[in-house]
């Protein structure tokens, strides 16, 4: 039997009525969540802000920036109760094609190096540490640094 198509998670672009999930999302998985300001920004920026849906319900969302032949990946979240099930993956997969799509020949972002499943899925990916920056991300305690990554999509 085949499933219903609304039986099957969906992508489509993220609109400004979607920010209380989103916000909802953030502040479970995250300590130091985005604001509603930063999405606004990223929506108002027409960066590519794809939403992963399934049954009426945002299980995860990204903002991937392109320019200049470049595409920064700037958030990539999952819901905590979809987390473990390939669906960071899929969204992944999904933005890699995007960027190409968009002419982007290599992928840029940052990590947290306590973020253990994520740098694992971007070494998974085929991303590279290229850089550390020192004190990126706030932290319970003072700062914590940031792994830079890079991908060659070309």
């Amino acid at each position: 039997m085949s499933a219903q198509l609304n039986d099957l998670p969906h992508y489509r672009h993220m609109v400004e009525r979607d920010l209380d999930a989103i916000m909802a999302i953030e502040k479970v998985i995250y300590p130091h969540p985005w604001t509603r300001g930063n999405f606004k920004d990223s929506l108002r920026e027409n960066y590519h802000c794809p939403v992963i849906e399934f049954r009426g319900e945002i299980i995860g969302y990204c903002v991937m920036a392109v320019a200049a032949g470049e595409a920064h990946l700037l958030n990539l979240s999952v819901a905590y109760r979809w987390q473990r099930q390939g669906r960071g993956r899929d969204m992944l997969n999904y933005l890699l094609a995007l960027a190409r799509d968009s002419g982007a020949a290599k992928m840029f972002l940052e990590v947290r190096p306590t973020n253990i499943a994520g740098v694992a899925l971007y070494a998974a990916s085929g991303f590279t540490e290229i850089a550390i920056r020192r004190g990126y991300y706030p932290a319970s305690e003072g700062r914590e640094d940031a792994i830079v990554m890079q991908l060659e999509l070309a």
